[in-house]
């Protein structure tokens, strides 16, 4: 007997809800078919469902999103970064406990003790037909912030090429979520082609039709609900082997619209409000905002970074403000929309020569207009990097808080973490680090605001 079994899969999202009410009524349809036609299905997600940029998902911390996935009967999902290291670690521990899916992470634990109930290494799906599938997954390695968070995250492929084995006796089929990375990915169908399917994610990669590596079929759903994938295999019951497997992604913003869609949407975004609209501090003034150059709100902000570290000197960029800082009672709802990013504050040490090239650095002229996508930053444009508590002369002579600096000397400066990542200065990707967990910019600026402005 042959048998034929779909999976649909989602990855990505990052809390962008558009297309989510047609993409779930498409999956319940072509679910309802299959099984009228004896075919069995399951539905996972790959992680970075949530994203705290997102109204909704900040106010409900999350918990909305985990009603969603229920209520759209997913059967497996495993966590992303955004999971992972953007929730204090008793928001992530009890995060899924209203979860009525397998959560399944290989890679990831307490370091004070048990991990949550919830969290699994693995999982065995089980067809109409009794053909049994392994899931094992594993989460991207952000070291340095999940051991911040009380968090031990460990080498993916190695836990899951573990995993592969001990499992491969027990079931017939082999799959895995991964939020890792395409490159990971590659490596992972190298070293380990007993799995089958590796369902990709986190790189936002797109296979339209699967990607083939050592026999190894990868999927790519690229972001934001862009897709929704869907893997169908053929298994062989008489020879016990897996004799075809194939992906395809259907483009969400293609699917029928379904019926309130904006109500809904308008909807999550009036909860969120009612949650977060509660004034917590007065302005007499307004802080406004620029892209190229310091504002009033660059100026407040600097000061809230020096004063929260107490460093040598402050550097972000001033893109992250997307909102100016109105006259009146503000709320956190306000200043969510200011400064709608996950990224956290990093103390960087560097000598006052490493100091001296950064500031160089920092003054290139293309980036100011850098339509950045990732790296926690939600905003439109990167704009100008600005630089408090630092200045250089014609002369090209360095002062730090007008001392002339000295090139040995180490100094702490205040940064954002997106700096810390190699992909604007790769100098720090290997400088000492001190990250301040869990708290984003916009929790440190609200706390120094209510403080300043009571």
């Amino acid at each position: 007997m042959r048998e034929i079994i779909h999976i649909f899969h989602t990855n990505d999202l990052h809390s962008h809800f558009t297309y989510w009410k047609r993409s779930q009524s498409f999956i319940q349809m072509q679910r309802k078919i299959l099984s009228e036609r004896g075919e069995t299905s399951f539905l996972v997600d790959l992680g970075d469902h949530l994203d705290r940029s997102n109204l909704y998902t900040e106010a409900t911390l999350g918990k909305g999103n985990i009603e969603m996935l229920n209520e759209a009967e997913y059967d497996v999902v495993t966590i992303g970064n955004n999971e992972g290291i953007t929730l204090p670690y008793d928001v992530l521990y009890h995060l899924y406990d209203e979860a009525q899916f397998e959560v399944i992470v290989g890679n990831l634990y307490s370091q004070y003790g048990e991990n949550p109930g919830w969290m699994k290494p693995y999982t065995i799906l089980t067809t109409k037909h009794g053909t049994k599938i392994a899931v094992i997954a594993a989460t991207a390695e952000f070291e340095l912030f999940y051991k911040e968070l009380g968090w031990e995250v460990t080498n993916p492929r190695a836990e899951l090429i573990k995993l592969a084995f001990e499992l491969k006796k027990q079931a017939d089929i082999l799959i895995c979520l991964s939020h890792l990375g395409i490159t990971e990915d590659e490596l992972l169908a190298q070293e380990c082609p007993i799995i089958d399917v590796i369902f990709g994610s986190h790189t936002h990669h797109v296979f339209e039709h699967g990607h083939v590596e050592n026999n190894v079929l990868l999927t790519g759903g690229g972001k934001f609900g862009q897709y929704t994938g869907q893997l169908t295999m053929e298994y062989d019951h008489s020879t016990r082997s897996l004799i075809e497997k194939s992906d395809r992604l259907h483009e969400n913003a293609l699917l029928p619209e379904v019926e309130n869609e904006e109500k809904w949407l308008s909807h999550l975004q009036i909860e969120a409000k009612s949650i977060l609209e509660k004034p917590i501090f007065t302005l007499t003034k307004t802080f406004n905002k620029e892209w190229f150059h310091r504002s009033q709100l660059s100026d407040l902000f600097a000061e809230c970074m020096h004063d929260y570290t107490n460093a040598d000197c402050v550097m972000f960029n001033a893109g992250i403000f997307v909102e100016p800082l109105r006259r009146g009672l503000i709320s956190t709802y306000d200043i969510h929309k200011i400064l709608p990013h996950p990224i956290n504050i990093c103390v960087v040490h560097i000598t006052g020569n490493e100091l001296k090239e950064i500031f160089i650095q920092s003054e290139n002229e293309e980036w100011p207009r850098l339509e950045l996508k990732g790296l926690g930053f939600r905003g439109i444009i990167f704009g100008k990097i600005l630089n408090y508590g630092v200045k250089i002369t014609k002369q090209r002579e360095l002062y730090i808080n007008g001392e002339l600096m000295e090139p040995e000397k180490v100094y702490r400066l205040a940064t954002l973490d997106l700096f810390t990542f190699g992909y604007f200065f790769p100098s720090f990707k290997y400088a000492k680090k001190q990250y301040f967990l869990p708290e984003f910019i916009r929790d440190v600026f609200k706390s120094y605001c209510m403080k300043k402005f009571q």
